[in-house]
C-alpha cells in the first residue's frame, strides 16, 4: 500500500464524488498501484448520502477530502479541487474508473515531452464491462451540436497511435495547470455535462492543442455516476446551446445555421422528453445576458482562424437519421 505524504507532488488527482461508494475501491486501489507515485489525491464530495466518506477515511487515509453539503455539480467540484492545490499538473478522474498501473506515468511523460501549447492529454478509455472495446479515445463536437465519444464500441486494439484530438474527456484526463489558468477553468453554470467540450473549445480558440495517448489505459463505466435521464436532457440542451453561442464566431454560426437548427430539432425528438428539452432551452434563454458577456470576452481573445475552427468541428450527427427516428416513432404508435 502506498500512502501519499508528498510535500511537493507533481500531480494532483481531483476526484468528484456523489454517492458512488460502490466504485471507490476499483478507482482508489488503481491509484495505489500506479508506477508513477509523485501525486496527491483530492476527493471533492458533492453532498453524498451514502457511506462514501466514512469508507474513504477508514480505508484510504491518503485521500484528502473537501465536502459540500449538497450536490453542486461536476464543474464546481473540479474547479474547487484545481484551485485548492498548486501542482504543475492536474488529473481529473471519475470514480467509475479503474486505471491501469502505467496510466498516469504515460500521461505525465507525454506532457513533459511536448510543448506547452499541448494543454491536455487523454488516455485510451476502455469499457469497464467489456475491456476488449473502447469507451473513449478523445471527444468530438459537431456542427449539429452533438458531442461524441471517438471510437466508442470499437476494438481495443484500434487507435494504437498518439494523435491530436478535438478535446479530452474530463473523466480521466491530465491538464497543465497553466492551461487551466489561462483558459479559465470549467464553466460552473454548466453544472454537469459538456463542460469538458466547452473547456476544450475555449482552449482551441486560444491556440492550445490536445493529444490522445494510447499507452495510457483506463477502464470506465459510462454514466456510472450520472444524473437521472430527465435532468440530463435539460442540462445537455442548455449547455449545447451555450457552447455554440459562447465560442463560435458569427460568420461560422451563420454559415452552419441550417445544420445547427436541424440538430436542435433532432434532439428535441430523439430525447423523447419535450418538456425537459424545452426547459433546457428556457434555461439557456434566461442565461442569455450572461452567455453574451462570456461570448464578448472569448471572441476578443480568439486567435484561431475561422477556417481552422471550421475544420475542427465535424459534419456528422453521429446518430440514427431523423427519417428512421420518425418511422420508428410512428410504428410504435400503430
Amino acid at each position: 500500500m502506498s500512502i501519499h505524504n508528498i510535500s511537493n507532488p507533481r500531480v494532483t488527482i481531483v476526484i468528484p464524488n456523489w454517492n458512488t461508494r460502490r466504485w471507490l475501491p476499483g478507482c482508489l486501489d488503481g491509484l495505489r498501484a500506479q508506477t508513477f507515485q509523485d501525486f496527491q489525491i483530492l476527493l471533492i464530495d458533492n453532498g453524498s448520502t451514502d457511506d462514501s466518506l466514512d469508507f474513504i477515511r477508514a480505508h484510504y487515509p491518503e485521500v484528502e477530502i473537501i465536502s459540500f453539503a449538497q450536490n453542486r455539480g461536476f464543474a464546481v467540484a473540479v474547479n474547487t479541487g484545481i484551485q485548492h492545490t498548486h501542482t504543475d499538473y492536474v488529473a481529473l478522474l471519475n470514480t467509475d474508473t479503474v486505471p491501469h498501473p502505467d496510466w498516469l506515468y504515460h500521461l505525465v511523460e507525454a506532457l513533459e515531452h511536448h510543448p506547452t501549447d499541448v494543454g491536455c492529454v487523454a488516455p485510451k478509455m476502455l469499457s469497464l464491462t467489456d475491456p476488449t472495446r473502447i469507451d473513449d479515445v478523445g471527444d468530438t463536437f459537431s456542427w449539429y451540436g452533438s458531442a461524441r465519444k471517438r471510437g466508442l464500441g470499437e476494438l481495443a486494439e484500434t487507435y494504437a497511435q498518439p494523435e491530436e484530438i478535438f478535446s479530452a474527456n474530463a473523466g480521466a484526463a491530465l491538464y497543465r495547470r497553466a492551461f487551466l489558468e489561462d483558459v479559465g477553468y470549467f464553466d460552473e453554470s454548466f453544472v454537469n455535462y459538456f463542460e469538458d467540450i466547452d473547456l476544450g473549445l475555449r482552449g482551441r480558440l486560444l491556440g492550445y492543442r490536445y493529444l490522445y495517448i494510447p499507452q495510457a489505459k483506463i477502464l470506465h463505466q459510462s454514466h456510472g455516476s450520472g444524473l437521472p435521464r430527465a435532468r440530463y436532457v435539460t442540462l445537455v440542451t442548455r449547455n449545447r446551446l451555450a457552447i455554440l453561442l459562447k465560442n463560435i464566431p458569427a460568420l461560422l454560426l451563420f454559415k452552419h445555421s441550417g445544420t445547427l437548427l436541424y440538430g436542435q430539432f433532432y434532439y428535441l425528438l430523439a430525447y423523447k422528453k419535450p418538456w425537459h428539452s424545452l426547459k433546457g432551452t428556457l434555461m439557456f434563454l434566461i442565461a442569455l445576458p450572461h452567455i453574451l458577456r462570456q461570448r464578448r470576452t472569448i471572441q476578443r481573445k480568439n486567435k484561431l482562424p475561422n477556417t481552422v475552427l471550421d475544420s475542427l468541428l465535424i459534419n456528422e450527427l453521429g446518430e440514427i437519421p431523423l427519417k428512421t427516428l420518425l418511422v420508428d416513432k410512428f410504428k410504435k404508435k400503430i
